[in-house]
């Protein structure tokens, strides 16, 4: 089996001009966790996730903290969001390169790519490198796992 079983096909994507304010709509809009950032040609050229974006409302003191279990409120810094500044901003600014598959990629391969970059979605494209879906953990989980209910029988 491969990835094309289990990919979402009508994939959101954006260009690197794309403001970070407009990336949030998207996000917001389409209930997405990962938004790729596509060249003229429909061939990714980098990713943008929920957890970029959440990076930007994150204190900083988070990064330096081992546990942050014993902070059960962030108080004053919960109302603080990113400046006009930072949403007029281009995705590229907080975008990722991209790691994809092709669409005949073998799925146990591509959930190891998932958990080896430590990534939950990853976009798929074709043969020629344009993207045609996204697939993500649980799409290749699910997928995985209905051949052991099937294999039972």
């Amino acid at each position: 089996m491969n990835v094309t079983v289990c990919m979402k096909r009508n994939v959101v994507s954006v260009r690197e001009k794309t403001t970070i304010r407009e990336a949030t709509n998207i996000f917001i809009k389409k209930h997405i966790g990962l938004l790729p950032v596509v060249d003229e040609n429909d061939k990714p050229v980098g990713v943008i996730g929920m957890r970029d974006m959440l990076t930007l409302e994150l204190p900083d003191f988070v990064t330096f903290l081992a546990d942050v279990d014993f902070v059960h409120d962030f108080g004053a810094v919960e109302d603080i969001h990113p400046s006009a500044k930072t949403l007029n901003k281009t995705v590229k600014t907080l975008m990722k390169p991209a790691i994809t598959v092709e669409e005949d990629c073998g799925l146990l391969r591509a959930y190891s790519l998932l958990v080896q970059h430590n990534q939950h979605d990853m976009p798929v494209v074709s043969k020629e490198g344009k993207l045609v879906g996204i697939t993500s953990r649980v799409d290749i989980g699910a997928a995985i796992l209905s051949t052991w209910i099937k294999a039972d029988k």
